[in-house]
């Protein structure tokens, strides 16, 4: 009996103690959560400028900037980046983007070339037949996605050197609450008629007609890389706070489950504890009784 009062007694202290982790790593999730909330709330009028600057350019264009806007016709091949995560205890993210990555680019012909962002899902694409070509290591503060997007462009920028005119596509898991968040993907390149027109289109919110100042197709050009600065960045953004989020309602079930193991273990311990004192005072009474008997002899 104090053999399996002391393992109780074990049990419920190392559940406690994990609790205790438990509600530190909540904790540090819900942080996380909110620092790249914000961070994707303060690029939202860098992003809103970089339209208005492609929208001039647009506006009233000449060859140039028709040439500049357009990368020729696509080829077949496919390059995609791949947001996913480097740690555990995030449920189905990754699976849930791996599958959404395979079923995308599953139909589109040519060779396809992927990179991931996280080694957790690049073990998830290879399983989906998509093995990557590259790896990135999720960065682990706000800070650290400015370095990380300017790998992922000089990555880019080498493959499309080799002349390759690429499709080039984005994925990352967006959040839709603290708990929810679902797979979403960018076609990035190549700047089409189309996108150019729908940019061009973009009402001015003055009543002042835009000039560019300078050459048209250099400014042009500068744009397009913040665009694709500003795209990645917010995918890696969205990305971690869809990563916290899913990681935050997984601590959250774990310690509903700490919680219940917790109550059946201290029910149990209790329960024996009292069955013992139970015998002790048996064993009491029955001595009392015996030497009560043994007197009146």
């Amino acid at each position: 009996m104090s053999d399996t009062l002391a393992s109780l007694r074990r049990k419920i202290g190392g559940a406690g103690d994990l609790k205790s982790v438990v509600r530190s790593m909540k904790a540090l999730a819900a942080s996380s959560i909110g620092q790249y909330e914000k961070s994707v709330l303060a690029l939202a009028d860098y992003d809103r400028t970089v339209e208005l600057g492609l929208a001039a350019c647009f506006r009233n264009r000449d060859g140039a900037a028709e040439r500049a806007g357009k990368t020729g016709p696509a080829s077949e091949a496919v390059r995609a980046i791949v947001f996913g995560s480097d740690q555990g205890l995030v449920g189905q993210f990754n699976d849930v983007l791996a599958d959404h990555v395979a079923s995308t680019l599953g139909p589109l012909p040519g060779e396809k070339k992927v990179w991931a962002v996280g080694d957790r899902v690049r073990l998830r694409l290879a399983d989906a037949g998509l093995t990557p070509v590259g790896l990135f290591t999720v960065p682990n503060s706000v800070n650290g996605i400015t370095r990380l997007v300017g790998q992922i462009l000089v990555e880019s920028q080498t493959d499309r050197g080799h002349g390759e005119i690429a499709q080039f596509y984005l994925f990352h898991n967006s959040p839709r609450s603290r708990a929810a968040y679902e797979p979403v993907s960018q076609r990035l390149l190549p700047l089409d008629e189309t996108w150019a027109l729908k940019l061009a289109q973009l009402p001015w919110p003055t009543g002042n007609l835009p000039e560019v100042i300078g050459t048209r197709e250099q400014t042009l050009r500068a744009f397009v890389r913040e665009y694709l600065f500003v795209s990645l960045f917010k995918a890696c953004a969205e990305s971690l706070a869809a990563e916290n989020g899913s990681r935050l309602a997984a601590m959250q079930r774990a310690e509903k489950n700490i919680d219940d193991q917790l109550e059946n273990l201290n029910q149990t311990f209790h329960r024996l504890r009292q069955s013992s004192i139970d015998e002790e005072l048996f064993d009491v009474v029955s001595g009392y009784e015996s030497l009560s008997g043994a007197k009146h002899y």
